[in-house]
């Protein structure tokens, strides 16, 4: 009986160790969603986001072709397939809004060519636009772009809080930074207002300045948004309001600056070099007020610069003379006709349905006293 009574003690205290070993394994196992780094949550989300933004735009380039082939066109604000495509515009743009809140701007920002290249892509399929070589290769470019984007990108996961706002706004860097920008934007807009200079590298240069403002706004305004759901109320705090006002007012005149340059400037054109604004300035905002490349190495900076330098490329590739192939004839070359007089541009007749004719031995023009005959 000595013996048995430790025996069953011991088995008791066996039992209990492993009751208590199981319950620990139970609570350090990771659920799928703690598997999954937050910053690929925010990827997903722009990716997500920038595909539903093509589909809007072509959406809409539908509605105005069919409004351009009815014989009363109504306006396209009248358009259900118009509205359609407004809605999943603010669908994507939200997406892109909520991704900066679970991953950094320099990851976020460049993902933006997913948008031209989901857009090349639905045009081929739904508008039954030609599929060029150019648009092959630039798709390529820009999928082999997002992959080391995504995987070079620096994945720090840090969380915006009101005071992490605070602590970067009054660093000396973002300051430095501030002066700098606040400089060269006032000499562009001199020379845009004062000077009349409306050159597309001026007109774009405001708006990559105001971008990078944008892109720091709404990654603490979204940050901050998503600390108050997931752990402290954050709305109470000014910088909150501070940067929710810098975030729209930088929104409206960069818009305002982008219209004009695409009323100027050929769409084809202005797109790529945007992109290529955008998100550089995007990207040396991220760096300067954030920090994100902090304690990254040379390989990582320079496969993710590459990166960066191929899904440009691929942006060039896939709008290069793309608007070219719809542009229409202001005039009509009846070239060089034997035994007749031809005019090098004849300029159609507004008023009938013909385009004009050559004038023949029978036609008469203008003489050389002047007197006007009849034609």
């Amino acid at each position: 009986m000595k013996h048995r009574m430790p025996r069953m003690a011991l088995t008791q205290n066996c039992h209990i160790v492993t009751i208590h070993i199981s319950k620990a394994d139970r609570v350090a196992q990771p659920s799928i969603t703690e598997k999954l780094p937050i910053h690929l949550f925010g990827v997903l989300l722009a990716i997500l986001g920038n595909l539903v933004i093509s589909i809007s735009l072509n959406i809409q380039k539908y509605s105005h072709v069919q409004l351009a082939h009815q014989e009363h066109p109504r306006p396209y604000f009248k358009s259900v397939l118009w509205w359609a495509g407004a809605v999943l515009m603010a669908v994507g743009e939200m997406g892109n809004f909520a991704a900066y809140g679970f991953a950094p701007i320099t990851l976020i920002a460049p993902l933006g060519c997913v948008s031209v290249t989901g857009s090349a892509i639905i045009s081929v399929m739904f508008l039954k636009e030609n599929l060029r070589a150019s648009d092959l290769l630039g798709m390529t470019l820009g999928f082999a772009g997002t992959y080391l984007l995504v995987n070079f990108a620096p994945n720090r996961t840090q969380s915006i809080s009101a005071r992490t706002v605070q602590y970067y706004f009054v660093g000396w860097q973002f300051l430095i930074y501030v002066i700098f920008e606040i400089l060269i934007f006032c000499t562009l807009l001199y020379f845009h207002k004062r000077k009349a200079m409306k050159h597309m590298v001026i007109l774009l240069s405001l708006v990559a300045l105001l971008a990078s403002l944008t892109v720091i706004s709404v990654k603490a305004v979204s940050g901050m948004i998503t600390f108050s759901v997931t752990d402290k109320m954050q709305l109470t705090y000014p910088i909150f309001y501070i940067m929710f006002i810098v975030m729209i007012a930088s929104c409206v005149f960069q818009v305002k600056f982008l219209n004009h340059a695409t009323k100027l400037y050929n769409t084809a054109v202005v797109v790529p070099i945007n992109h290529v604004f955008f998100t550089t300035s995007a990207i040396i905002a991220g760096v300067i007020f954030y920090q994100e490349f902090l304690g990254a190495a040379f390989l990582t900076i320079f496969i993710y610069i590459f990166g960066c330098f191929l899904s440009f490329l691929g942006v060039f590739l896939i709008t290069r003379n793309r608007d070219k192939e719809h542009l229409p004839q202001s005039y009509i070359d009846f070239g060089n006709i034997p035994g007749k007089q031809t005019l090098d541009k004849i300029q159609p007749d507004s008023n009938g349905l013909s385009y004009g004719t050559l004038p023949d031995g029978s036609d008469s023009t203008k003489s050389q006293s002047g007197e006007k005959k009849e034609v």
